[in-house]
């Protein structure tokens, strides 16, 4: 028997122990940590020069297939859809490993301060009956390479793998929806920048004659050369033309900033466009409206994505199903220990066992109805998707013939002003009332040109617009990105050739 001292003594040192433990703990209490201004700064800097690190350099005037390609490549938020995309082929990756089987390797060492021996105590006299002896070593080594296999989790595992699959597709619709829209944007973006500069050298050009021939009525209205009301009615009508095209340059202002961000340049960065030769007016497919609305049902992400969250939910239902039933473990492995009183010290040893959670039959209800629950929301949902797209394409549609008649009548206008200002050149004379006529239609042409510009722009909008709206890809899938812009920019010339968008 122990006496009370030795006792007092193996008592107080888990209390002991106890006590550094809480200190220790104490000690290790994480607080939180705000970023400095430093760290925020170096931060900001090390992104700064990684915005635009791996792009191609500007090297000649941009045209629209180049513009467009160095969007697909080089936008950050597509950039961003890619990278998620690819992210999620590595899960599904990582999925398809779990249903491997396990190999695990163990080792352990274990030490003592004495020795474990034991005796035995006679049952029937309560005397000890052998002499204490023991079999382990103070200080031992085992390892052992257990290969194992659980069923259960086998099957469960291929579910997952299965709807991480169906996640990966819905990252692949995703980056597929932003590219369409970066696509679209660039466009429109494209053309009212190319209006944009158009306006502005025009505009410089005639700004010289405009000022002088202010200058002009001005001088001839003080001198009394020229009756007052006529020369301030023509004033007045060069400011309120000059008015309209600041208006009109003002609503283009913002489109080469935006054209910047979508191809991923710096702003501030200077860079030419290739001024095009403007193709014909595009048209919309020769398509009913029913069938417009029946492909963008069929073609739409935002379809193909809720028909993959449905696949995921379906499964959801066959894991609650698989979670029920028992698990069987089989498994089988090699053992050795350095405990030199063994009589094996290597040996193998397999077996099966068998396990069953069965409070997994009372939450399988609870299960069951979260996932009808969550089918009904994926069905509703859908059915609004639906709704929208169809809504969206009657929409564009409308927008596409309202814009076509809105160019129509800026290029009917832009006739007859040419027209004008060629009858008013014909009979224009030395005198200051010829050289005021000619003055203001060079100004109505400008308007009506910047005008003309706008209203392609707007037309071309409208129709990529009808064009993503019933899902249609402005790109194949043999458009590699990795290659160089000039590369990329031909191949989409190539693929956009026949397809009017």
């Amino acid at each position: 028997m122990c006496s009370w001292d030795a006792l007092a003594v193996h008592a107080a040192k888990p209390v002991a122990v106890l006590s550094i433990s809480a200190f220790l703990a104490a000690g290790c209490s994480v607080a939180p940590q705000p970023l400095t201004p430093s760290e925020v700064k170096d931060f900001v800097n090390e992104r700064m020069a990684q915005v635009t690190a791996n792009n191609e350099p500007v090297t000649g005037r941009i045209d629209l297939y180049e513009a467009l390609a160095r969007a697909l490549k080089f936008n950050l938020d597509h950039r961003v859809e890619m990278m998620a995309a690819a992210v999620a082929m590595r899960e599904l990756d990582q999925a398809n490993m779990d249903m491997l089987p396990r190999l695990v390797a163990n080792s352990a060492y274990s030490g003592r301060s004495n020795i474990q021996a034991s005796s035995s105590q006679s049952v029937a006299t309560g005397q000890q009956s052998l002499v204490p002896s023991t079999s382990t070593e103070k200080n031992t080594l085992a390892a052992d390479l257990t290969f194992g296999w659980n069923i259960l989790d086998f099957g469960l595992s291929y579910v997952r793998a299965k709807q991480q699959a169906d996640k990966a597709l819905i990252a692949e619709e995703q980056r597929r929806k932003a590219a369409q829209r970066i696509l679209e944007d660039t466009r429109t973006a494209y053309w009212r920048a190319i209006s944009a500069e158009r306006l502005v050298r025009e505009t410089k050009a005639l700004e010289a004659s405009v000022q002088q021939a202010l200058g002009n009525a001005r001088s001839l209205s003080a001198t009394g050369q020229a009756p007052p009301l006529p020369a301030l009615i023509y004033e007045r009508e060069l400011i309120s033309i000059r008015r309209e095209l600041q208006e009109l340059e003002r609503s283009l202002a913002v489109a080469r900033a935006q054209l910047a961000a979508l191809i991923n340049v710096p702003p501030g960065t200077p860079f030419a466009l290739e001024v095009p030769t403007r193709p014909p007016v595009p048209r919309p497919p020769a398509m009913s409206p029913e069938d417009m609305i029946r492909t963008a049902l069929e073609q739409r992400s935002e379809i193909r994505q809720v028909m993959y969250e449905m696949r995921i939910n379906k499964s959801e239902a066959d894991a609650a199903i698989l979670a029920m039933l028992p698990g069987i473990n089989l498994y089988g492995g090699l053992n050795v220990d350095s405990n030199k009183f063994l009589l094996n010290n290597h040996w193998a040893a397999w077996g099966a066992r068998a396990s069953w959670n069965l409070m997994s039959l009372f939450t399988y209800p609870s299960k069951k109805a979260t996932v009808a629950a969550r089918d009904d929301l994926l069905k509703e949902r859908s059915l609004a998707i639906m709704m929208a797209i169809m809504t969206q394409v009657h929409v564009s549609r409308a927008r596409l013939a309202e814009y076509t008649d809105a160019y129509r009548t800026a290029a009917e206008l832009l006739n007859v002003q040419n027209r004008i200002l060629r009858q008013t050149q014909a009979e224009a004379a030395t005198d200051f009332t010829g050289e005021q006529s000619l003055i203001r239609e060079r100004m109505n042409l400008l308007a009506s040109r910047a005008r003309h510009d706008i209203a392609y722009a707007d037309l071309q909008n409208a129709h990529a617009n009808l064009m993503a709206s019933m899902g249609f890809d402005p790109i194949g899938a043999d458009i590699v990105l990795a290659r160089p812009v000039a590369d990329v920019a031909r191949d989409l010339r190539q693929a956009m050739a026949g397809r009017d968008y």
